[in-house]
């Protein structure tokens, strides 16, 4: 996941490195316009300039990041990110994958399948095997 968001930033950084340098010589502040002034057409220049944002820092690639090295940053504790959170992203990439072909968003679909199997070798590593008594909580004893 790490990897998919920050090739998906570089890629638009190579690509679309004009747009993202006009933001800073225009100002930071409303470099890309929500809203057209009234009575204003969108020119080719407009849009180009909001597909940059919303193909790079308004997309997924930085919440991608984000996710992914906070996975890895649980999984260097031992501790395993629930099932359905690798279902969505599953689902998302699939999806994401099928509607904008081709692309690298299948390759999402991989990560939300190594989620979920992580979460039921976690799930199945905590459940008592057949026969065995279940532990009882661990009780501190007072001396009386």
């Amino acid at each position: 996941m790490v990897v998919l968001g920050a090739g998906h930033l570089i890629l638009l950084a190579v690509i679309a490195w004009g747009d993202v340098t006009a933001w800073a010589s225009r100002g930071m502040w409303a470099a890309v316009p929500l809203v057209l002034a009234e009575g204003s057409a969108p020119t080719v220049e407009s849009l180009q300039n909001k597909v940059t944002f919303w193909g790079g820092p308004g997309g997924f690639g930085v919440p991608l990041i984000l996710l992914g090295c906070l996975i890895w940053h649980l999984a260097g504790r031992a501790v395993a990110v629930p099932a359905w959170a690798g279902w969505g992203l599953a689902a998302w990439c699939a999806l994401g994958g099928v509607l904008l072909v081709p692309s690298p968003f299948f390759a999402g679909v991989v990560a939300g399948a190594l989620i979920i199997a992580a979460a039921r070798k976690d799930a199945a590593a905590s459940r008592p095997l057949a026969g065995e008594p279940t532990p009882l909580p661990h009780r501190e004893s007072r001396p009386d």
